[in-house]
């Protein structure tokens, strides 16, 4: 996990969220590199358990601290959970925008399998992760539903807007469709297909795969019918 953490952003994190009550000044004071060693357990704790389930103990002996430095660092349990939470909600949607330059420079067929593969492939790695996000996203948490399931979900929606434009742009994509809507259209379907193949739950509503029907065949499937509706056809076409 630590090859997708950009530690220059981490930092501007913990700023914003010591602003927010959400960590002490402590915690920004230490040197750097204990900074991280807390950080990654905590990450790693949230990745393997989920964000809400994490506990104290592991984390400290993940880090190499006392629990009674994390007290410190964070004042309560309840802060540590919240701070948590705010910090995987930033930390995927600092990783998606890490692949957003290079999703958009993409032909569009391209950059819709790396953007829709590429996910459930990442997810698929980040059991506890997507179990929180889960459990935001499908049951009817309200606080969670704000909190992580818009912000995330929105850095997605804008992703395939840019990718549209960028299609658009180059003469890929027909000036003329509404953006705005396709992009919702599309952010949808990717996430029925992407869902589904990684909670199998929901695959059992929407029949996305099956043992006949591999998830790469849908995907192609799925890329030719939105391609078919908005791509810019030529006059010798």
């Amino acid at each position: 996990m630590e090859s997708y953490f950009n530690w220059n952003q981490l930092l501007a994190h913990i700023m914003q969220l010591e602003q927010e009550g959400l960590v002490t000044r402590t915690f920004r004071r230490l040197d750097p590199e204990r900074q991280r060693a807390v950080i990654m357990a905590i990450l790693d704790e949230a990745v393997e358990k989920g964000p809400v389930s994490i506990n104290i103990k592991q984390v400290a002996g993940r880090a190499n601290v006392s629990v009674g430095s994390l007290y410190q660092y964070f004042g309560s349990r309840e802060r540590l959970l919240d701070f948590t939470v705010e910090l995987c909600v930033r930390f995927m949607n600092d990783l998606f925008n890490l692949f957003r330059p290079y999703l958009i420079t993409l032909p569009i067929r391209e950059g819709l399998q790396a953007y829709l593969a590429g996910g459930v492939e990442w997810m698929n790695t980040q059991a506890g992760l997507l179990r929180f996000f889960a459990r935001a996203a499908y049951h009817s948490d309200s606080d969670l539903s704000e909190q992580v399931v818009r912000p995330i979900a929105n850095t997605m929606r804008e992703i395939v807007r840019d990718m549209l434009q960028a299609a658009i742009d180059r003469g890929e994509v027909r000036p003329d469709i509404d953006l705005d809507a396709t992009s919702r259209i599309l952010h949808a379907l990717t996430i029925a297909v992407g869902d589904s193949q990684m909670l199998p739950y929901l695959n059992t509503y929407f029949q996305i795969t099956g043992e006949d029907m591999s998830s790469d065949r849908v995907l192609m499937a799925l890329i030719d019918l939105v391609l078919n509706g908005i791509v810019l056809r030529r006059e010798s076409e």
